[in-house]
């Protein structure tokens, strides 16, 4: 029985020819062992509309060994709009069935599998088959349970969406995340008698050779992200420079809580008036003045725009990668992309 599970390892830790070949780029970009703990990870994505099939795609290119596409809505016309997982003629069918054919055409390397289950179903003992979770469209409460329940089980948590014009993604990838950093080696001068000026004393860097470097960060929850104290007198001169994403983000979830769904366009009014109210209550209880979102803010926040799920989704899917093969330092711990200034920002909140 031992030969056997030794066969098994041995066999797994062995990459195939025909992985090797569709691997190729990668394998160069970031190592064989890199490529190696990808291909032995499991992945469950939650919700499947624009940033979850953008997920999807760059998780299922990467090689990881499987993902499970969990999503208990139905295709509806506007969640067509920026997903290209789905096919046109799927009305009304389940959003993560409807993804699972193109999905698994990408790379028939990877086991993708769909769920119709609603995510607040789930039991705990659901979520531990997974070596990272990632949680698109899904209530605070819910990535609150999820993330404490999985940094038990040294699971690996990301959470993402998208808004209209605004994206975000958190990670929380443990007390320690263990990865391994790729620096240029430093080559010591030789002493040489001639030459004692200055510059034969620095160390000279070979842009040619590089060495890894082993490095830990620590993360903490989502719960303590998101519940930053604003009173104290360190957090407001800080305030300058935190992102506006980060009240928003509080504001969007605070009115998928209240409402159960995302702003939608077809009541454009009656959402815009109510986000307002919830931006005066959400800063107000932060003991902070209502005007840090200005009031135009609700214009920009509607729908799923294709081009912020691509640039959020790409960045998502890069940290997902990163975190499983142990390769590269990661975000820490919240990614903001605002479309109408076109740039992105990584800031840490939690304590320092």
């Amino acid at each position: 029985q031992f030969e056997m599970i030794d066969m098994i390892e041995k066999e797994e830790s062995i990459i195939s020819e025909e992985e090797a070949a569709q691997y190729d780029r990668q394998i160069r970009l970031w190592g064989l062992d890199a490529q190696k703990r990808l291909r032995g990870s499991r992945v469950l994505l939650v919700g499947l509309r624009g940033l979850g099939a953008e997920v999807a795609k760059n998780l299922i290119l990467a090689g990881v060994k499987g993902l499970t596409l969990l999503d208990h809505e139905q295709v509806t016309e506007e969640s067509c709009r920026a997903q290209f997982l789905i096919p046109v003629t799927a009305q009304g069918q389940n959003r993560a069935q409807a993804s699972l054919e193109r999905a698994q055409y990408l790379n028939p390397m990877v086991e993708v599998k769909a769920d119709t289950d609603r995510v607040e179903t789930k039991p705990d003992k659901f979520f531990l088959q997974f070596e990272a979770v990632c949680l698109t469209g899904c209530s605070r409460d819910l990535m609150v349970r999820v993330d404490q329940l999985c940094a038990q089980h040294n699971i690996k948590v990301f959470c993402g969406d998208v808004f209209g014009y605004h994206g975000y993604m958190f990670s929380d990838l443990g007390q320690e995340h263990n990865y391994v950093e790729e620096k240029p080696k430093v080559v010591k001068p030789k002493t040489d008698e001639s030459n004692d000026g200055p510059e034969a004393k620095k160390p000279k860097v070979d842009p040619n050779e590089t060495t890894m470097i082993k490095k830990t960060a620590s993360f903490c929850s989502l719960k303590v992200a998101l519940e930053v104290d604003w009173t104290n007198e360190k957090a407001k001169s800080s305030l300058k420079r935190t992102p506006v994403d980060y009240f928003l983000l509080h504001v969007l979830l605070k009115f998928r809580t209240d409402k159960g769904r995302d702003p939608h366009p077809e009541s454009f009014e009656a959402d815009a008036t109510l986000l307002r109210q919830i931006r005066d209550d959400v800063l107000e209880a932060m003991g902070l003045s209502s005007e840090l979102l200005p009031h135009d803010f609700v214009s920009y926040c509607f729908s799923e725009m294709a081009p912020v799920c691509a640039v959020v989704g790409g960045v998502l899917g890069q940290e997902v990668v990163k975190a499983l093969s142990q390769r590269d330092a990661p975000h820490k711990n919240f990614f903001f992309f605002d479309g109408m200034k076109g740039s992105g920002v990584v800031d840490y909140f939690g304590p320092k």
